[in-house]
């Protein structure tokens, strides 16, 4: 039995389904671990969706910020993006089964001596102390009330954790730092502004993974959402986002060993060199 962790999908099945044939997924006996972004930007965002659904006792998912949008729009939230691929979704005869199911998926797991989430955790938050604040979002979500909750999901602010946050901004800053968060200021708040590489990073901004004091250390942390960094593996972050929708690759990370697999997506640079993406 093998666990692979596999990176931002976002509607890219085709490279999904022959990442799968590369490392011999075997639906008997393996599982696969995904970052979150099942959906959006890539062109078959409907068929990634039922195949995670129709394979839900080998898939552990958690939720990124593209999954939380298409919810919030499906509720008539938020807005559709010129470059939005979710209205297969939305007018699918199965939309609505296939939209309940996912917005009762985690923000984030932990288990096998990792956790996964799929932007990063807060410095101030251990590892058990964000999985009780994931599941006050959960709850939310899979809730009677999950319209509330989706209709007070966007925003910036507030940018700074403190444990007196209550109501709508408690569970927005979690939301934001669990599925949006790259970068922190240099004295601990939230930055959402830049989501470009290491390199040519503001000198106010740090990694969320390299702010200092984070509490959350010793336990791998698996996760995706920022493909400019690409993959980006060490003692404590695992990121495996490595660009699918923007012609980079698709990438499964085996957990037992740490073994990297990545599929080139060809056909997708060249739509991103078209497109000026």
């Amino acid at each position: 039995m093998a666990i692979y962790a596999i990176g931002d999908i976002q509607g890219c099945f085709d490279p999904f389904q022959q990442l799968l044939r590369l490392i011999d997924f075997n639906p008997g006996k393996d599982t696969l671990w995904l970052t979150g972004d099942l959906v959006n930007r890539g062109p078959q965002s409907l068929d990634v969706l039922r195949w995670v659904f129709r394979h839900q006792d080998q898939v552990e998912m958690v939720l990124g910020n593209h999954d939380l949008h298409l919810l919030a729009v499906s509720e008539g939230f938020g807005k559709l993006h010129r470059d939005d691929t979710i209205d297969d979704i939305l007018n699918a005869a199965d939309g609505k089964v296939l939209l309940d199911w996912l917005r009762c998926q985690p923000l984030m797991l932990e288990g096998h001596g990792y956790a996964m989430v799929h932007a990063g955790l807060l410095p101030e938050w251990t590892i058990s102390k964000a999985l009780r604040l994931a599941e006050e979002v959960e709850f939310g979500l899979s809730g009677n009330r999950h319209r509330e909750f989706l209709g007070r999901l966007y925003g910036n602010k507030p940018a700074r954790w403190s444990d007196d946050l209550k109501g709508a901004d408690r569970l927005r800053l979690i939301v934001n730092a669990m599925t949006r968060m790259r970068f922190l200021t240099r004295d601990g708040e939230l930055d959402l502004s830049y989501k470009g590489e290491l390199e040519g990073a503001p000198d106010n901004l740090v990694p969320w993974f390299e702010a200092p004091n984070r509490r959350h250390g010793g336990t791998p942390i698996i996760c995706g959402h920022w493909s400019a960094l690409g993959v980006h593996l060490d003692e404590d972050v695992l990121a495996i986002d490595s660009g699918c929708l923007w012609g980079g690759s698709l990438s499964a990370l085996r957990l037992d060993d740490k073994q990297l697999f990545s599929l080139p997506c060809q056909a997708y640079r060249e739509i991103a060199l078209a497109t000026g993406r």
